[in-house]
Formats: structure tokens, C-alpha cells, sequence
């Protein structure tokens, strides 16, 4: 059982939450994840199908996690345990495994985006490349870029929800906001950014229809990877809500600006892309820096918007890593008792050591991603679906309705999309997901 807390922080003010929501969602998985997983997957078919995911079941999938969240005031282990029962604390450890495993890469890949900033001052990246790329991501001294990384996210959450994470949310999210506009603008003046936008907006049906069964994992992996649905983050920060939250509202909101800046952020990139005549499809976790990177060099004012790109991806992976550590802190303080600060070092300390492998070789950072990003966030979404929508139905239609005046049928609709279409579809990406990181498994192991 957990450990009984005389005082639970909560959030200051209704912006504070849906900026913190917004910040984990938007995080790599916006401006590093989403560029290089559309580009892999077919540009426009991808985007067909990863919002048609984000319609259908986003806001549905957001809310199962709300109730429990707020119902309980309890982390993901404390919550489903209270909410389903005793035996549901196991399922619970899956989210903090979960954030354990995600923030172990992304802080790699987050210490990438530091150097990648600095390297813009100097434009150390633009003779090539590759090169550039294969001589900063792995080794010791991008151990040393995500150490400080961590330092910093641990650092904000060790001050609580409202002296750290909401304090600097209100600061990063609008700044990540006006700067995309910014590089947006910029991006549709380039010669050839119609290309770009074409590759990115203008779907084949026939790349639908022949490659759906590799589109469809990915898409409902990283709809659930951008939402940050599946870790247990939403349960966390749906914990520190007060009963008079409208949370269809609330999560309608942090659905649409998370989506409206996923889909930005390519906007962006696209036409960069084109206007430098790099690929599109460049594969791998260094898609994204390594075109970027070429394209910056061929393009002018190229300095200054790989600096402004790299910083927004910097503070981008700050607000969502933020989000991860939180889900294990909020664990450690619900279950165990300790004070958050030694929560947040002793779990940030982990973590980095557990990251460490995946920032001495690229294999082992790929392997990361797919059971993370791909098997465990949809087996997360899966479990809570079966217990909110079957298995406690009643208290989870009653929670959602507090703050809602009259929610009317819309209770029910909302119960038979998580019961059938979400569960379906879920089910369906899970089985596709197993199959393709069974293959990445092999392929690390026999090259």
C-alpha cells in the first residue's frame, strides 16, 4: 500500500496544466520523432493516418487517463491499484518502466540536440554532415551531453509541480510556439518549398493501400508517443487536478495544440528538405540532424535557423523529459515517501545509467525506441482501455462527468470508443508492433 501524504501538490492554474500536458506531448516526439517517422513512412500517407489515430481515438485514449489520474490523486502504479484493485498495482510498474526506458534514450538523443545548438554558432556541422553526425552521437562525450541533459530535468522537477514544472512550461511552450511560426514563415519563402509541401501534404492512396501494415504501427505508436499517452504522464498530471476540470475540455485543447505543432514542425522541415535537395526518407534517429544539417548549408541565413531549430528541440525535449521523470518521482513519493528532491536524483541517477548504452551505440538506441515508443506505450494504452472501459466503467463515467454540466450521451459515446474503435485499433498496432520489434531484435542480434 502506499504511503499516506499529508499534502499533495497541485497545479496553480488551469493554463499551468495544459501547458505541462501540451510540453510532454510536444517534446522530441514532435520536432525529432514525427519528422523522421514520416519521412521513413511515406510522407503524406503517414500523416493521412496519423491524424485520422489522433481523431479518432486521441481524445477518447487522453481522458481514460484523466479519470484514473484524477480520480485517485496517485501515480500510475497508486492509481491503478486504487482504481482497479490490489492485483493492479503489478500492471501499474509496466508506466514506470515505461518513463524509465523512454527518458534512458531521449536524454541521449536530447544531448545531441544541445551540441547540435552549439555546433550552430560556429556551423561545425555543415562541411559534413554525416560525418558530423557519426562523430557526435555515440562515445563518451555524449555520455557527458546527457548527464547534463539530465542535470537540468532533474534539477526543475526537484523544485515540484508548481515552483518547476509549471513555472518552466509557462516559459518554454510559448517560446517553442512562436518560434516554429517563426521558422515556418521563413520556410515557405525557400525556391522548391512547394516540393516539400507536396511529399507532405498531397497522399498516395496507393502508398496507403499497399503499406498500411507498416504505416499503421507506426502511426498509432507515435500518435500515442506525441500524446504521451501510454506512459502513465497524463495519469500523473491528472493526479494534481481539482474536481471542477472539465477534462474533455481541458484535454480537447492539449489534443488540438499538440497537433497543430506536429504537424508545424513539418511544415518546417519539408520544405527545408526540398529547398536544399536533401531526403526525405533518410532513416534512423539521426534522420532528422543529418538532413537538416546538409540542408542548413545549402541554404542561406542557414546558421542562424539550424541555431533557432536546434534550440527549440532542446527546450522541446526538456518539457516532455520533465513529464517522464515526473511519472517515477510521483512513484517514489506516493509509495515510498521520499522527499522529492532525493526522489528526483536517485531516479534521474538510474536512468542515466540505464541510458548510457544507447549513447555508445545506435543499435541499442534503435532497440530502445521500438520497444518503448512502439510495444510498451500501446500495451499501456491497451491495459487501461480493458479497465476503464470494461472493468470500471460506472466510476469512470462518474469521474469524468464532475465539471461537466451536462454531459449527456456524450458519457456513453465516449465509453463504446474506448470499449470498440480504440481497443480494436490498439489491439491491431499492438500485434503489428510485436512483429516489427521482433525483427529489430534480430536484426540486432544477427546484424
Amino acid at each position: 500500500m502506499g504511503v499516506a501524504d499529508t499534502f499533495r501538490e497541485s497545479w496553480a492554474t488551469r493554463t499551468g496544466f495544459i501547458l505541462a500536458a501540451v510540453g510532454s506531448a510536444v517534446g522530441l516526439g514532435n520536432v525529432w520523432r514525427f519528422p523522421f517517422v514520416v519521412g521513413e513512412a511515406g510522407g503524406a500517407a503517414f500523416l493521412v493516418i496519423y491524424l485520422l489515430f489522433i481523431v479518432l481515438i486521441g481524445l477518447a485514449a487522453i481522458l481514460v487517463e484523466f479519470v484514473i489520474g484524477r480520480h485517485t490523486d496517485l501515480n500510475p502504479v497508486g492509481a491503478l491499484r486504487e482504481f482497479g484493485g490490489s492485483s493492479w498495482r503489478y500492471v501499474g510498474g509496466i508506466f514506470v518502466f515505461t518513463g524509465i526506458v523512454l527518458l534512458s534514450f531521449y536524454a541521449v538523443a536530447s544531448g545531441w540536440a544541445i551540441r547540435y545548438t552549439l555546433a550552430s554558432l560556429t556551423g561545425a556541422y555543415m562541411d559534413d554532415p554525416g560525418a558530423y553526425f557519426g562523430s557526435i552521437s555515440t562515445g563518451w562525450e555524449t555520455v557527458g551531453f546527457q548527464l547534463v541533459f539530465m542535470i537540468f530535468v532533474v534539477g526543475i522537477v526537484a523544485f515540484g509541480i508548481r515552483r518547476g514544472i509549471e513555472l518552466a512550461v509557462k516559459v518554454m511552450v510559448p517560446a517553442i510556439i512562436a518560434l516554429i511560426i517563426g521558422l515556418i514563415i521563413y520556410a515557405v519563402t525557400l525556391p522548391d518549398a512547394g516540393e516539400g509541401f507536396a511529399f507532405y501534404l498531397d497522399p498516395d492512396l496507393s502508398v496507403i493501400l499497399s503499406e498500411w501494415h507498416r504505416i499503421l504501427p507506426d502511426a498509432a505508436g507515435q500518435a500515442f508517443f506525441t500524446l504521451s499517452l501510454g506512459m502513465g504522464v497524463m495519469i500523473t498530471y491528472a493526479s494534481y487536478l481539482g474536481e471542477d476540470r472539465n477534462l474533455a475540455e481541458d484535454g480537447g485543447v492539449i489534443i488540438g495544440l499538440d497537433t497543430a505543432i506536429a504537424v508545424a514542425v513539418g511544415l518546417f522541415v519539408f520544405p527545408v528538405l526540398a529547398a536544399a535537395g536533401a531526403q526525405y526518407e533518410e532513416p534512423g534517429a539521426g534522420a532528422v540532424f543529418v538532413s537538416l544539417s546538409q540542408a542548413f548549408g545549402d541554404i542561406q541565413f542557414g546558421a542562424v535557423l539550424g541555431f533557432v531549430f536546434f534550440f527549440v528541440l532542446t527546450i522541446a525535449a526538456l518539457s516532455s523529459a520533465i513529464s517522464l521523470l515526473e511519472v517515477v518521482v510521483a512513484y517514489l513519493i506516493d509509495e515510498w515517501g521520499l522527499d522529492r528532491k532525493v526522489a528526483s536524483i536517485a531516479v534521474g541517477s538510474v536512468i542515466f545509467l540505464v541510458g548510457i548504452p544507447t549513447a555508445l551505440d545506435l543499435d541499442v538506441l534503435a532497440l530502445y525506441d521500438a520497444l518503448a515508443a512502439n510495444v510498451l506505450l500501446l500495451l499501456g494504452g491497451i491495459i487501461m482501455v480493458v479497465l476503464v472501459g470494461w472493468l470500471q466503467s460506472e466510476k469512470a463515467l462518474a469521474e469524468l462527468e464532475k465539471g461537466i454540466d451536462d454531459i449527456g450521451p456524450w458519457g456513453n459515446v465516449w465509453l463504446w470508443t474506448v470499449r470498440g474503435p480504440v481497443l480494436l485499433v490498439l489491439l491491431i498496432a499492438f500485434v503489428l508492433a510485436i512483429i516489427g520489434f521482433v525483427e529489430e531484435v534480430q536484426g540486432f542480434i544477427w546484424g
